[in-house]
């Protein structure tokens, strides 16, 4: 049991560089400190924590399970401590120039870019806004890297370090174009389920940023015994909504983003004929930032323009 009171904090960001760099010199590069300073620093750590840390590989040096295990609860407890000693801070939106850049597929180029761009003309004209492509993989790099403030995307188990909201639950329809002969010779019209026979003998159009022809409707059917047929992908939204109105074509998409379009004369929404799990969408962001005023004034605009959303949307109905 390490005595607080006689450890050297310091040691902590000297670990935590050595934990990001993966050796003396990157540590002693980020932190300004000679190479020798870091190596005897790590020598008072393993002293002190009783573990050798870091086993040397290479050029390198391969953090212990132990070491491992700190990475990001130090990360975390590190940043924080720098929020509280940074102290209270000062912000005007209306005299700031200030860019922030948001990570979200095109769902939200619709749901909440334009009232988001009307909210802040109104409050800091000196503030830009950005929406850059969410890369599923690589969220994590662009929060670290600073790349983005926020990204918008699918619940999941993030990193210590991420600070996450939950918004709102997508909910999901079913779209064909309104004189689909096949819906029409069977008599289906808007707002009825569509029959399951027809759902998956259909060709499906699905909206898939990497390309690939599985999606969250081909899940819920194998939990049904049953699977769709499909021929398409696009990378937007928007595309979906396209090929579907010039094509004989199917789709699965947020009942949210339906709405928000308001009355299509060339779409017909249906149900869909089995449970579909609603997916619960989070703006994430990089604890460094949580106590940043300006990103809280930000995450507070996104979060009243989304966090409505969670209400089951009606084909038609007045957007939230």
């Amino acid at each position: 049991m390490i005595n607080i009171s006689t450890f050297d904090l310091n040691l902590l960001r000297i670990l935590n560089a050595l934990l990001r760099e993966g050796s003396t010199v990157g540590a002693a590069r980020r932190l300004g400190l000679s190479q020798p300073a870091v190596s005897a620093a790590l020598g008072r750590l393993r002293h002190a924590l009783g573990d050798p840390l870091f086993v040397r590989q290479g050029q390198g040096l391969v953090p212990t399970s132990y070491a491992s295990g700190l990475e990001a609860p130090l990360r975390v407890a590190l940043e924080e401590l720098e929020n509280v000693l940074a102290g209270p801070q000062q912000f005007d939106p209306a005299n700031t120039q200030i860019d922030f850049r948001i990570s979200g597929t095109d769902f939200f180029a619709t749901m909440l870019m334009p009232e988001l761009a009307a909210r802040v003309r109104r409050a800091a004209t000196g503030v830009r806004l950005q929406l850059v492509d969410l890369v599923p993989d690589h969220y994590v790099e662009a929060l670290e890297q600073q790349d983005v403030d926020l990204a918008l995307l699918p619940e999941r188990d993030f990193p210590a370090w991420i600070a996450h909201m939950p918004l709102f639950r997508a909910e999901f329809v079913v779209i064909a174009r309104r004189d689909h002969p096949v819906l029409g010779a069977e008599g289906i019209g808007a707002g009825d389920v569509f029959p399951m026979d027809l759902f998956c003998a259909l060709g499906h159009v699905l909206c898939s940023p990497d390309g690939r022809f599985h999606g969250l409707g081909d899940d819920a059917l194998a939990r049904a015994g049953r699977s769709r047929k499909v021929v398409m992908s696009v990378p937007v939204f928007e595309g979906v909504l396209q090929v579907v109105a010039a094509s004989d074509l199917i789709a699965l998409l947020p009942d949210s983003l339906v709405a928000r379009r308001g009355p299509d004369p060339g779409i017909t929404i249906l149900e869909p004929p089995m449970p579909i799990a609603p997916v619960q969408l989070s703006m994430i962001w990089h604890r460094r930032q949580s106590g940043d005023p300006a990103h809280a004034w930000l995450r507070g605009m996104v979060r009243d323009i989304l966090a409505p959303l969670e209400r089951r949307a009606t084909p038609g109905a007045p957007a939230a």
